[in-house]
């Protein structure tokens, strides 16, 4: 048996209940197209105890499980969205930060740039 990540130890309980969400969403995708866990299974390309690993969130289940099952949706274009740059709001703020610190350069005044001519 491996060994259990200490990164899935540590997971923030947010993620956690997103997690469980995720798969209760799966769990009433598979249940609306009258699939059965074992032929659900099969379509992804998993065993019936992942296939339930998956549906009560587990995060211990590989991520290309999870984006398997949202193929099997028609979801799977919404992957690449899940970390879109454009969507980095951590990131837009600290380049908001940045500028904000940066000195901006004030243009120079007429009687400046009088005094500047030779």
């Amino acid at each position: 048996m491996s060994k259990r990540s200490a990164a899935l130890s540590t997971l923030p309980p947010a993620v956690l209940a997103q997690l469980r969400q995720l798969g209760d969403n799966l769990t009433i995708a598979r249940k609306r197209r009258r699939e059965s866990r074992k032929a659900w299974a099969q379509r992804v390309g998993v065993s019936e105890p992942t296939l339930t690993r998956m549906e009560l969130g587990d995060p211990s289940v590989a991520f290309g499980v999870y984006a398997s099952a949202l193929w099997l949706l028609g979801r799977a274009q919404c992957i690449p969205e899940l970390a879109a740059p454009h969507l980095d709001l951590g990131a837009l703020e600290a380049e908001v930060r940045v500028a904000s610190l940066r000195s901006v350069r004030k243009p120079m005044s007429v009687a400046a740039r009088l005094e500047a001519q030779p």
